[in-house]
């Protein structure tokens, strides 16, 4: 195998349909919330795919920033920064005008007990951006876990089902999207609420905790035996591409890869790769959070990176001892609390 970072960087570079859609993209990019899981890869990818272009275009990156040295790495990327507290007002307004702003600002880990902090990350804050940005596209990202638990053989919860949030976190998400929703039909701001469930990388997501359960021999819970993940890279692209399809009233788009994928058939690949049995404890209730994504693959296409070649890649990627960012997605938690 290729070593750790050929292999990412090859499975990171922007596709050809990036390149044309990001010379279509008028204006500048922010990022609010840069800081998070997918925000540093995604401003990575849209200052390569503005170079790769051959335009000119600001991308710009707003934090908190509590962390120094990430600040550092985006910039070494090409990613301006800028130190800001969302929920600062004037912090907020302070920031500079842009065409196109992609959301990523929002609390899901630590909901239970900072309630208050969740509802105004999550449903407060995007009130007032929508209206700092009132005339700008925006992308706002939310989540699968608005929806409700369907069977298995439903083929997924499509972008017309009615939202059934289970616990504050999935109801402050769902806060955020009708806020977003009255104010980009109040002001007629162009805007997409892109539903993302679930996003995987080498250092995170519902496929490496399963592949490290595996290799260390740890139980895996099958009440929850289904799920749906979308490659990180592929993710980032659709997010950035989606500023050319905002739309008022808002367009809700589920973001996800084609598949409903089984659990236990990802823990025995790895299984076979690892030499090792993985351990199941419980039965499958029938029943999972599904996005049915086929709007968003009639629009992009299918994702890029398969699910064998994210089993492969993760597998690698932990025997050659990559890194890890060590946040558990609670991608089996069913009674809402995070």
């Amino acid at each position: 195998m290729k070593d750790l970072q050929t292999l990412e960087q090859e499975l990171t570079k922007p596709s050809l349909a990036l390149i044309e859609d990001i010379k279509k993209i008028d204006g500048d990019i922010i990022m609010l919330g840069i800081g998070g899981k997918m925000g540093p890869s995604m401003g990575k990818l849209a200052v390569d795919a503005i170079k790769a272009a051959g335009i000119s275009k600001r991308v710009i990156g707003v934090s908190r920033f509590s962390d120094e040295k990430s600040k550092l790495a985006l910039e070494a990327l090409g990613i301006e920064t800028i130190t800001c507290d969302l929920l600062n007002d004037v912090e907020l307004q302070a920031l500079p005008d842009a065409k196109n702003i992609i959301y990523l600002a929002g609390n899901k880990f630590g909901t239970t007990g900072k309630e208050g902090f969740t509802w105004a990350m999550n449903a407060y804050l995007p009130g007032r951006v929508a209206e700092k940005y009132k005339n700008s596209n925006i992308v706002a990202f939310s989540s699968g876990n608005v929806l409700p638990f369907v069977p298995v053989t439903s083929g997924g919860v499509s972008e017309e089902t009615t939202p059934e949030p289970i616990g504050e976190y999935a109801q402050s998400c769902l806060g955020r999207e009708r806020v977003f929703e009255y104010f980009a039909q109040k002001n007629q701001t162009p805007t997409l609420i892109y539903r993302l469930n679930y996003a995987v990388d080498f250092r995170y997501g519902v496929v490496m905790e399963l592949a490290k359960s595996v290799l260390n021999g740890k139980e895996i819970d099958l009440r929850t035996e289904n799920v749906n993940v979308i490659w990180q890279s592929d993710a980032n692209e659709i997010a950035i591409r989606s500023l050319l399809h905002c739309q008022a009233p808002a367009k809700i788009l589920n973001v996800t890869g084609p598949e409903i994928l089984s659990i236990k058939w990802i823990a025995n690949q790895f299984g076979s790769i690892f030499n090792k049995e993985p351990k199941f404890i419980y039965e499958a209730t029938g029943t999972a959070l599904l996005n049915n994504a086929s709007e968003c693959h009639r629009i992009f296409g299918y994702p890029k990176v398969t699910i064998r070649e994210i089993i492969e890649i993760t597998a690698t990627w932990l025997q050659q001892g990559g890194d890890e960012f060590g946040k558990a997605t609670h991608f089996q938690e069913r009674g809402g609390k995070f």
